[in-house]
């Protein structure tokens, strides 16, 4: 197999594989999970496998400085780690040293990755610091010699990035940029770092973003990223604008955990214990045998799998006071009864996807209320 050929099949067999799946006449983009933080590890992507899978993952990004370092790389091996039976993840990577890029991406085709998506929108302002993430959306020279750099691992090499870094109309001098590295794929969160995830995405410039792929590196595929919460988002977008490649969906996740399912129903509260079960259960086997996991991060997804039900909401207050897999579920065996009697009697037994959403809209406005609260403060 020739470098050319390595770096092209993953991602063409991701698009042939999805249109064998399509049932219409009209052009059916892929759907992936999206990279996050302390999110998208082994455990959680098999637990969206469960719920509904995407046909694309990713992996949490994870530092190159660090896998090539003697003594760091122990550190990240759980971000990387994938189960036997588990689809394989694109390894999403971040740095600013193109040689450590180099070496991180040589050490993934030994782990069994066949592509690599490099990180350059990340807003965090500690990445920033180091010189990665979005800042080198401001460092377009670096970027050319990262993406370089990457690709001396013969991987397919796909870049996600922002608009921009102060403005979202960066994009005009920032994407060609990127293009013109025939990257395989450009996924593009349609918002600027400065707008963090509190303006809504940008998506007047689509079909420009397009039409300068069209021009610059017609054989690039697009992915679109933000705001985009279901599949069925997805594919409405995807229509308005058929150029679309692939759709990201990420905080969406967090909403709905079946947010990517091809024939959308009702999910009753039964069918989503069994999917906070099984993160109980994959976790406790990731802790044991693969990396230690910290208790305090699974807390996070309790809301995932009890929100928009009647009732749950003082069942996952319970949860948010335990300390160990095992307290959680001692609650459970305790309390489920009742709370199954409760919902069942007032026939409110499907998940509730309006209100969910809308609780997860409280959350985020709290939170950045708190934020700005803090900054006043100090």
């Amino acid at each position: 197999m020739t470098l050319s050929t390595q770096q092209d099949s993953f991602w063409d067999e991701i698009v042939k594989q999805t249109q064998a799946k399509n049932t219409t006449s009209d052009k059916q983009p892929f759907f992936s999970l999206a990279p996050m933080e302390a999110v998208t590890d082994t455990i959680f992507r098999r637990v969206v496998a469960q719920a509904g899978p995407p046909d694309v993952y990713y992996t949490e990004f994870t530092n190159a400085s660090s896998m090539v370092h003697p003594k760091a790389k122990f550190s990240v091996q759980g971000r990387l780690a994938v189960a036997e039976n588990e689809a394989q993840p694109v390894a999403q990577i971040w740095g600013s040293r193109p040689e450590d890029i180099a070496g991180a991406a040589k050490i993934l085709p030994t782990m069994g990755y066949r592509a690599v998506d490099i990180n350059m929108g990340c807003p965090d302002a500690t990445v920033i610091k180091n010189g990665a993430g979005s800042d080198l959306i401001r460092h377009d020279n670096l970027a050319e010699k990262i993406i370089s750099a990457a690709k001396t691992s013969g991987l397919p090499v796909s870049v996600k990035t922002r608009l921009g870094f102060y403005h979202a109309e960066e994009f005009r001098d920032w994407l060609p940029i990127i293009l013109r590295q025939n990257v395989a794929v450009l996924t593009v969160h349609l918002r600027s770092r400065k707008e963090m995830s509190k303006a809504p995405a940008h998506v007047e410039y689509i079909d420009e973003i397009l039409a300068m792929r069209d021009k610059l590196a017609p054989k690039t595929l697009i992915q679109i990223n933000g705001d985009i919460k279901t599949r069925a988002e997805g594919l409405a977008l995807a229509k308005i604008h058929p150029g679309i490649d692939g759709i990201m969906i990420g905080r969406g996740i967090f909403e709905n955990p079946y947010a990517f399912e091809k024939i959308p129903r009702q999910h009753t509260l039964e069918e989503s214990i069994a999917l906070l079960k099984r993160q109980l259960d994959l976790f406790d086997d990731v802790n044991a045998n693969v990396t230690p996991k910290h208790f305090e991060a699974l807390k996070r997804y309790f809301k995932i799998y009890l929100r928009g039900f009647a009732h749950a909401s003082s069942l996952r207050q319970l949860l948010m006071e335990t300390h160990s897999t095992t307290e959680v579920r001692q609650i459970l065996t305790r309390e489920l009864a009742r709370v199954y009697e409760a919902v069942a009697s007032d026939q409110h037994i499907y998940r509730d996807n309006a209100a969910a959403i809308a609780d997860m809209a409280m959350a985020t406005a709290e939170k950045h209320q708190s934020a700005a609260d803090h900054k006043n403060n100090s």
